[in-house]
C-alpha cells in the first residue's frame, strides 16, 4: 500500500467522522434520552495511560495496509484471538473508536508511516 492509498483512507476515515460528528450533535439537540447513542465501556485508567506496545504498533500498521485479524495473525504467527486482544487493547490506549480511528491516530502520533 502506497503513501496515496493511505492518504485515501484517512480522507475517507475523516469524512465519516464529520458526518458522525454532525449526526451526533443532531442528536444531542434533540432530546437528551436521544443523545445516548453507544456507551462505551469503562476501560481501565492505567491502560489508558500507557503507550502501545512494539508488538502492537505491529499489528496497528498491519490494520493500516489493509490486513483483517486472520492475516495479521498469520503475518505474525499470532492465533486470531491474540490479534483480537492487541487490538483491543490499541483501541484503549489510543482512546479510539474503530480500527480506522486508531490507524488515523497512528498516523497523527507518528506511531505509523
Amino acid at each position: 500500500m502506497d503513501a496515496a492509498e493511505r492518504q485515501q483512507i484517512l480522507d475517507r476515515y475523516l469524512d465519516h467522522s464529520r458526518r458522525f460528528e454532525e449526526v451526533a450533535a443532531r442528536r444531542r439537540s434533540v432530546s437528551p434520552a436521544t443523545a445516548a447513542v453507544i456507551p462505551f465501556q469503562s476501560v481501565p485508567r492505567a491502560e489508558l495511560e500507557q503507550e502501545p506496545t512494539a508488538r502492537e504498533i505491529e499489528v496497528l500498521q498491519l490494520i493500516s495496509d489493509g490486513l483483517v485479524n486472520r492475516e495479521i495473525g498469520q503475518r505474525l504467527y499470532l492465533s486470531e484471538e491474540t490479534v483480537k486482544s492487541h487490538v483491543r487493547h490499541l483501541l484503549a490506549k489510543l482512546q479510539a473508536r474503530s480500527r480506522a480511528h486508531a490507524v488515523a491516530v497512528g498516523f497523527r502520533r507518528s506511531l505509523i508511516g
